[in-house]
C-alpha cells in the first residue's frame, strides 16, 4: 500500500495567485496542489491536500491524521504560525510526523514572521522556496520514513 501524505494549506493560503503576488507569487493554491500531487505520484505516494482559514478545522485534521492513514503531515499554517498555540499543542500531540513549510522566506520579512510556534514541535521548517516548499516538505518526510525503516532493518 502506498505512503499517504496529508498536506495542510493554512489561513489565507486560499488567496493563493492574487494575494500579495510581490511576496508569494502568482500560482494559485489549486495549481500548488496539482504540481503537489504530481510530486508525489512519481514517489509512488498519495496526498491529500486541504485548505482552512479556521484553526479549529486544522487542529481536527492534525489529531485525526494518524486514524485517516496519513504517514506524516506537510504543513503551512499561515499566520498562524505565528502565534497559535493550538497548532502548536496538536501537532506536538500527535504521534504522526509534520514538516512545517512556507512559500516565502519568513526570516528575511518583518520581524514578527522570524517566529514560529510550530517549529519547536514539528520534524523541521523549510521556507522561500515558493511552491517548491511543499516538494522539498514531502521529500523531507519521505525520507524520514525510509530512515526509520532502514533503523529497523539494522541497516
Amino acid at each position: 500500500m502506498a505512503t499517504a501524505v496529508l498536506v495542510l494549506h493554512g489561513v489565507n493560503l486560499n488567496l493563493l495567485g492574487t494575494r500579495e503576488p510581490a511576496v508569494y507569487g502568482r500560482t494559485s493554491l489549486t495549481a500548488v496542489d496539482r504540481v503537489i500531487k504530481e510530486h508525489a505520484r512519481r514517489r509512488g505516494v498519495r496526498v491529500e491536500c486541504r485548505q482552512s482559514n479556521h484553526e479549529g478545522q486544522l487542529v481536527d485534521w492534525l489529531q485525526g491524521a494518524r486514524a485517516e492513514g496519513f504517514a506524516g503531515v506537510v504543513f503551512n499554517p499561515g499566520a498562524f504560525t505565528h502565534y497559535s498555540i493550538a497548532l502548536r499543542d496538536a501537532v506536538a500531540a500527535i504521534d504522526v510526523p509534520v514538516v512545517e513549510v512556507h512559500l516565502s522566506n519568513v526570516h528575511a520579512r518583518e520581524e514578527f514572521r522570524s517566529r514560529s510556534v510550530i517549529a519547536a514541535v514539528a520534524r523541521g521548517q523549510i521556507s522561500g522556496f515558493g511552491p517548491q516548499s511543499y516538494l522539498l516538505g514531502l521529500d523531507a518526510l519521505l525520507s524520514l520514513r525510509t530512515t526509520a525503516t532502514r533503523a529497523r532493518a539494522g541497516r
